[in-house]
């Protein structure tokens, strides 16, 4: 009966799920000696996690944002071993400060240099006597006869000059009088300056002067060395003052009239050199140099005309003739990168840079002037820095695939 009762209250003592319950201040007052703690001990048998520390406490009172913020600050990189990066080709190249020559191409068409230009025409009405240059094209060397004009006034305003000269020497003559002959000195004047303005030359009025006779036709010269490109007369056509006659044009010098886009106008300045060449003569090109850039843009075609001086001593430049055009634009020594460094997603630009052999970070730079090879670095990236010019887009999806979902990879 003692053995049941001691074991029912030992029962008693134990709860549910296995634990011994603490003795009771009964149970204490009634033993001589304290009894032992007792740990309290998990299901599995495990103890119980150590209780979070402050730091740990402080980190998960942290709002999300600041978090992400904080991993966002930290860089991202990656490390490959040297197997994987030969396998998948990681080539580097050093960030340099470096000319940036871009070539500007686009299509000009020949045009007459207007400085190189001139119309003939006439100051006294007449008829055509006779037409020495007869047909459009045919070159013309300056000063060379090109037609004569018989034109009544002239005949006139010549007997006037010849009459005021012989007038001057009877009032020069023993016995004259010197205000008479200084009033046809003033005649005199008078009838030489309006032949010159009738385009009568200085060695044709002395000619006058000698022969004593008017002449009944005037022969107009060419103004400069050229091509006729325009003959608007014919003999025995009646002309009248100011109509043109003959179009002449030097085209040992011509203008080539390109169109470069708005977005790459920027680039091209007055004085740059550019070539020429022409699709019907491969191989051959001509040197040429930017000499007006016009101030409007035409809202068609979103181009700017750029005007080109170009020799052209052998005349296979043709006015009216399309030609191919290659600026070369400099923007002088940058901090410049390999185009194929840069992952451009459109929102973001991205570059690798190896920190050290195998050790990949990945850095957002901001990108300035772009050339042919090479583009600007206005941040990101520092002078002598490496950056992975080919592979770095299978890095890139490493990066992304280590991250995982949620694990702070980067996005594009």
């Amino acid at each position: 009966m003692l053995i049941l009762m001691f074991t029912g209250s030992v029962a008693a003592a134990q709860d549910h799920s296995g634990h011994t319950a603490p003795p009771t201040a009964e149970g204490q007052a009634g033993h001589g000696t304290p009894q032992p703690a007792v740990t309290e001990q998990h299901p599995a048998g495990h103890e119980a996690a150590p209780a979070p520390t402050q730091e740990e406490k402080k980190r998960a009172k942290q709002p999300k944002a600041e978090k992400k913020k904080v991993e966002e600050q930290q860089p991202v990189t990656i490390t490959l071993p040297e197997e994987k990066r030969q396998l998948i080709g990681v080539r580097t190249a050093v960030a340099a400060y470096r000319s940036l020559d871009r070539q500007i191409r686009t299509v000009g068409k020949v045009d007459v240099d207007e400085t190189r230009l001139a119309f003939v025409n006439t100051k006294v009405a007449g008829w055509v006597k006779k037409l020495y240059i007869d047909y459009t094209g045919q070159k013309a060397v300056k000063g060379q006869p090109l037609l004569s004009i018989y034109s009544p006034d002239l005949v006139t305003a010549q007997e006037e000059y010849l009459l005021a000269l012989r007038s001057q020497s009877a009032a020069t003559a023993p016995g004259g009088f010197s205000e008479v002959a200084a009033s046809q000195q003033s005649l005199i004047d008078s009838a030489k300056r309006r032949l010159f303005l009738w385009d009568i030359t200085e060695e044709q009025i002395a000619e006058l002067e000698k022969s004593g006779k008017p002449k009944t036709d005037i022969t107009l010269q060419a103004p400069l060395d050229g091509i006729v490109l325009e003959k608007m007369v014919l003999e025995g056509a009646y002309v009248m003052p100011g109509m043109n006659l003959y179009k002449i044009a030097d085209l040992s010098n011509v203008w080539i009239i390109a169109d470069v886009y708005e977005y790459e106008a920027p680039l091209v300045t007055v004085g740059q050199e550019a070539r020429v060449s022409l699709a019907y003569e491969p191989g051959e090109s001509f040197t040429a140099a930017v000499i007006f850039i016009s101030p409007v843009l035409d809202p068609t075609t979103r181009t700017i005309k750029v005007r080109l001086a170009a020799k052209n001593p052998h005349l296979k430049l043709k006015p009216e003739m399309f030609a191919n055009v290659d600026i070369t634009a400099s923007s002088g020594a940058r901090l410049a990168i390999p185009t194929e460094a840069v992952l451009d997603s459109g929102l973001r630009q991205i570059v690798y840079v190896e920190k050290k052999p195998g050790v990949f970070e990945m850095r957002e730079v901001k990108l300035g002037v772009r050339g042919e090879t090479y583009v600007e670095v206005l941040s990101g990236i520092r002078k002598g820095e490496r950056v992975v010019t080919s592979g770095n887009f299978l890095i890139d999806s490493e990066s992304q695939l280590r991250a995982g979902p949620g694990g702070g990879g980067h996005q594009h």
